[in-house]
């Protein structure tokens, strides 16, 4: 994509990664209420393409805006900012399985 372009940006996490090519990102904003002046945290997901299938579930990751690629994506995955813990995940389903 050339640099001259201006895009939008979002930075999120990867939520699922259930079909080839796509994934669904969340991406959390803080809004501040308009009488109460208390910071309320909203979400929102994103179907983003993954062209080489890179991202994996609790990835970090830079979304920008596109196209329309197909019905829902609109949004494509740019860089992985902080890759998955894994090992936390594993060690996890290990003490599952010793009894």
């Amino acid at each position: 994509m050339p640099e001259g372009t201006r895009r939008t940006r979002l930075k999120g996490t990867v939520t699922r990664v259930k079909t080839t090519q796509t994934v669904v990102v969340t991406v959390q904003r803080r809004v501040k209420h308009p009488l109460y002046k208390k910071y309320l945290v909203r979400n929102k997901q994103y179907s983003a393409h993954d062209e080489k299938n890179r991202c994996q579930s609790g990835d970090i990751v830079e979304i920008v805006s596109t196209r329309p690629l197909s019905k829902t994506k609109r949004w494509a995955v740019t860089k992985v900012l902080k890759p998955a813990d894994t090992s936390l995940a594993l060690d996890a389903a290990q003490k599952e399985t010793v009894p």
